[in-house]
């Protein structure tokens, strides 16, 4: 019977190597994935700094009252959970490179 924990090890078979290139990879493209979403969010959230605006005083508006629902609260949370996406995926591929681990 095959054991289980053996398919994440660097096998010394054809057909056990096959599956451990296959999750490395895969590991490697979800992670390319979820870096390249995490930074167009980034990149199109809006700054938090107010800039030369705060020189002149600032202003209660709706959108100040309801940043909970806004878009940017939206997309700052997308940004949170792409980010530790990135980071279970770069832990669980690092464990897959441990061959001393598994054996």
């Amino acid at each position: 019977m095959l054991n289980l924990f053996a398919l994440l090890v660097p096998a010394k078979n054809d057909a056990l190597y096959s599956i451990y290139f296959g999750l490395s990879l895969t590991m490697i493209i979800l992670m390319l994935v979820s870096a390249i979403v995490a930074i167009v969010l980034v990149l199109l959230q809006p700054s938090n700094s107010s800039g030369i605006d705060a020189l002149g005083g600032s202003s209660e508006t709706f959108f100040g009252k309801n940043k909970g629902k806004s878009i940017e609260a939206k997309m700052k949370k997308w940004t949170w959970i792409c980010l530790a996406v990135l980071v279970v995926f770069a832990i669980a591929f690092y464990v897959l490179q441990l061959e001393t681990l598994w054996a």
